[in-house]
């Protein structure tokens, strides 16, 4: 039977691309989302997906909306696996029931369903996620699972690090999943969480919020979307790396009071309080600049120091 994979971002081409080692499960089609413009300059891009699929030689299809019938039609008839891994579009009814559908979700579902696992199990300080292989169905990632397999978060993992492990699990997993046909079972009712999509407010670091908290959501959002803060003019700093620190709050005060605002300078040192805890901002990105370490930002910037 043949093989028709979707999907969009870094992770499903990892995905794809060891799927196309495979040859008895090499994908014949590949369908991603269009091109769409991206980065400061909004220049027309490829989805990884895309990328991924012209160097290994896989045939390719970007169609507007996966539900027309335009699109139905490329999967083909009923006769094919069809594998799901990080698409970004709501696949509805009639293509649901048209074929056997797979999809490689990176979490130990129930919990963390939606559209980003990973990010999430890292903001939550869970010490352990995975990989579902799961039968698609019209629910939110409620389908039953054939497998799934745990790993480690580790404390000092960020997106970058543990989605690299999720990638090689899923595409272990997904191999599996269709060489041995193993049996599915229905999720268990009690557990489920959902992993919403990043949103600007999670981005921000709020000093009213624990410093451990913070130190997760760098971790959390890096490489790919960022954490950032406020600057005291109102413009936002991308932090790339942090820790927590025992350094005071400005002042000894709680941050929002007028002797301890978040964001304090102490020589080359960048600190930020937060309620409570502080963490010393370690790697930044000024807004239209190039990442820096703070000593190298702060040559450049001046910022309140500690009374």
């Amino acid at each position: 039977m043949s093989v028709v994979f979707l999907g969009t971002t870094d992770f499903a081409a990892a995905v794809l691309e060891r799927l196309a080692a495979s040859d008895a499960h090499r994908p014949s089609l590949v369908l991603t989302r269009p091109d769409r413009p991206r980065g400061r300059g909004q220049k027309l891009a490829s989805p990884p997906v895309a990328d991924a699929a012209r160097r290994l030689h896989l045939e390719l299809r970007q169609p507007e909306r996966i539900n027309d019938p335009d699109a139905r039609a490329l999967i083909g008839d009923g006769r094919q696996t069809v594998v799901v891994c990080a698409f970004g579009a709501l696949i509805k009814e009639p293509l649901l029931s048209e074929h056997d559908m797979l999809n490689v979700h990176p979490s130990l579902l129930p919990r963390w369903r939606g559209a980003a696992p990973v990010e999430r199990a890292i903001m939550a300080g869970d010490d352990r996620t995975g990989v579902s292989i799961m039968r698609l169905t019209a629910g939110l990632d409620s389908g039953p699972v054939c497998l799934a397999a745990e790993e480690p978060i580790a404390p000092g993992d960020t997106y970058g690090s543990l989605a690299a492990r999720l990638q090689d699990l899923g595409g272990e997993l997904l191999l599996r999943a269709l060489d041995e046909k193993p049996p599915f079972a229905e999720q268990p009712k009690e557990g489920v969480t959902y992993a919403e999509k990043i949103g600007p407010g999670d981005r921000l670091l709020d000093p009213s919020r624990p410093a451990v908290e913070l130190e997760r959501v760098v971790r959390a959002l890096y490489p790919h979307l960022g954490a950032r803060v406020q600057l005291p003019d109102g413009t936002l700093l991308g932090v790339h790396r942090a820790a927590i620190t025992d350094a005071p709050t400005l002042g000894g005060g709680k941050p929002g009071e007028a002797d301890a605002p978040g964001l304090w300078s102490e020589g080359e040192r960048l600190f930020l309080a937060g309620t409570p805890g502080t963490l010393e901002l370690l790697v930044v990105q000024p807004p239209g600049g190039r990442s820096m370490d703070a000593a190298a930002y702060l040559r450049g910037h001046e910022l309140p120091g500690r009374a």
